[in-house]
C-alpha cells in the first residue's frame, strides 16, 4: 500500500492481482456528496462500455453475458448500479469494493485515470504527475535494493575461499576479520582504485561505504570479481598477482558494460 497527495487530497494505492489500484473513494473524499459521484459515474452508459472493454481485454474471467445485460439497461431512468453489484455480477478485476480499514472503491490505474478525468481534467493531470513520481521513487528504491542484493551474490563463495585457503587454523576471530577485510579492500582497489578507508577519508560527509555508492555496472563487475578472486585463491595465486589480474578484468568488463569511454588505469 502507498499514498500520494493530490491537491491536498491523500489518495491510497493498493496492490491487487499484482496491479496498482487507486482509491476512487479517496479521490472524492473532499468533494461535497463525493461518494454519490462514483455511483453517478458508474450509471453512465459510456462508463459501462469503457469498463466492459477494459475487462474483456484484461480479465479472462469476466462475465460477458452479465455485462451485456447491464449495458443494455444503462442509460435508462430506472437503471441503478452500485460498485458491489458490478463486481459481483461481472467478476470485475478493474473495479473492486474493499472492506476494512482501507475500505472503499478501488480501480485499476487505467480506470482510475478515466474516472479522474470525468471528475476534473485538472485533477487527473495532478494525479498522473504524483502517480508517476511515486513509480519513479519505487524504481529508485528497487534499484538500490537490487544493487545491495547483487553485491552479496558471490560473498559467501569469496569468504569461504578465504577461510579455507588464507586463514590458518589457529587464529582468533579478530585476526580472521583482518584477513577478510584485507581481501575486501584488495577488491576495492582493483575496482575503485582505493581502499574503504581512503574512500571514507575523501567523503567524510557521506554515510555508508564505498559499495553503497557504486553504480549497478560496478556492482555487477565487483560481484564477478569476488567469484574470480575465490578461484584465484584456490589456485594459490599471491595477492599481489591477483590484484593486477582483477584490475585488468575490472577495466575490461567495465568497457563492455559502459562502452569504450572508460578512463580507468591499469595497476602496475
Amino acid at each position: 500500500m502507498a499514498k500520494i497527495k493530490v491537491q491536498n487530497t491523500e489518495i491510497t494505492i493498493i496492490n491487487h492481482d499484482d496491479k496498482d489500484h487507486i482509491s476512487l473513494t479517496d479521490m472524492v473524499r473532499n468533494i461535497e456528496n463525493g461518494l454519490a459521484l462514483i455511483e453517478k459515474w458508474l450509471r453512465n452508459k459510456n462508463t459501462i462500455e469503457f469498463l466492459g472493454i477494459w475487462e474483456e481485454m484484461y480479465n479472462p474471467d469476466f462475465n460477458s453475458p452479465e455485462f451485456e445485460g447491464i449495458k443494455n439497461e444503462a442509460g435508462l431512468n430506472r437503471f441503478i448500479l452500485s460498485v458491489k453489484q458490478w463486481t459481483e455480477k461481472t467478476n470485475s478485476r478493474g473495479l473492486i469494493a474493499k472492506a476494512g480499514r482501507y475500505g472503499g472503491t478501488y480501480a485499476h490505474k487505467d480506470i482510475a485515470f478515466e474516472f479522474a478525468s470525468w471528475v476534473s481534467p485538472q485533477f487527473k493531470l495532478y494525479l498522473l504527475k504524483e502517480f508517476q513520481r511515486l513509480k519513479e521513487q519505487e524504481q529508485t528504491q528497487l534499484g538500490w535494493t537490487a544493487k545491495r542484493e547483487l553485491s552479496k551474490i558471490n560473498y559467501r563463495i569469496h569468504t569461504d575461499a578465504i577461510k579455507q585457503n588464507l586463514i590458518p587454523a589457529e587464529v582468533t576471530a579478530k585476526q580472521a576479520n583482518i584477513i577478510y577485510a584485507d581481501e575486501a579492500d584488495m577488491l576495492n582497489v582493483a575496482m575503485f582504485g582505493m581502499t574503504a578507508k581512503m574512500w571514507r577519508e575523501q567523503h567524510p560527509e557521506l554515510k555508508g561505504n564505498i559499495r553503497d555508492y557504486a553504480s549497478i555496472n560496478e556492482l555487477i563487475c565487483l560481484s564477478n570479481m569476488e567469484n574470480l578472486n575465490a578461484v584465484f585463491i584456490d589456485q594459490g595465486i599471491p595477492q599481489g598477482e591477483r590484484l593486477i589480474k582483477l584490475n585488468q578484468i575490472a577495466i575490461q568488463q567495465m568497457k563492455v558494460l559502459e562502452g569504450n569511454n572508460n578512463d580507468r588505469k591499469l595497476l602496475k
